[in-house]
């Protein structure tokens, strides 16, 4: 016979078992959506520029950063805009962001990023007046005019949208819009997972 209490114990046990394995699958899924989600992203709203000869620009979208030090996203961001760039091209990277929520521009502390912590060396831009993806575009166009290719970093789908916007301010400088390297599998899955409702939150929003 068991001990009192022991049956008891193996059914609580048997709960939190099952409850672990639905929590776990359903976060799998979840997760597996939001990777499609994102590389589906990473490869709509391109244009049909040439191969890799030429100048690029390497266009990194800023997020809201209320300290003086880039955040974890931001930090992300500037990684993924520097290994975007195509080695021995001519290229421009361009922070771009203003003081959505601090006193700093976000493109300044992205900067301050790749150049202190990264020790990145290449040739910046900063944009530092948006305060909207919309802005962004707008106001990085004189700073991408004369690439042959253009590149927009941030996580896929917030890329996707930016794109978007390019589309619809400068059809010209859209057609050089070619692929970033934001978008790799199984990184960062946590803020890929919320990228992706915010994405289906703004699809649903803008039908």
């Amino acid at each position: 016979m068991d001990r009192p209490g022991t049956a008891g114990l193996r059914r609580s046990r048997g709960v939190v078992r099952r409850l672990f394995w639905v929590g776990f699958s359903a976060y799998t899924a979840v997760a597996a959506w939001a990777e499609f989600v994102h590389w589906r992203s990473s490869h709509r709203m391109l244009g049909t520029a040439p191969g890799p000869d030429g100048t690029e620009a390497v266009v990194v979208l800023g997020y809201g950063n209320p300290g003086e030090r880039a955040n974890f996203i931001n930090r992300y961001r500037v990684r993924a805009g520097i290994r975007s760039r195509d080695r021995g091209a001519d290229s421009v990277l361009i922070m771009s962001g203003g003081t959505v929520e601090g006193d700093t521009p976000e493109a300044v502390i992205m900067q301050r990023y790749a150049r202190d912590e990264l020790g990145y060396t290449g040739r910046i831009l900063l944009e530092p007046d948006s305060r909207s993806t919309w802005e962004n575009v707008e106001n990085v166009i004189p700073l991408i005019e004369s690439a042959d290719r253009i590149k927009i970093v941030s996580n896929s789908p917030h890329a996707e949208v930016a794109r978007e916007y390019l589309w619809q301010q400068r059809r010209d400088l859209a057609e050089r819009l070619v692929r970033a390297d934001e978008h790799r599998f199984g990184e960062v899955v946590p803020m890929k997972i919320g990228a992706a409702l915010r994405l289906l939150l703004f699809r649903l929003q803008h039908r």
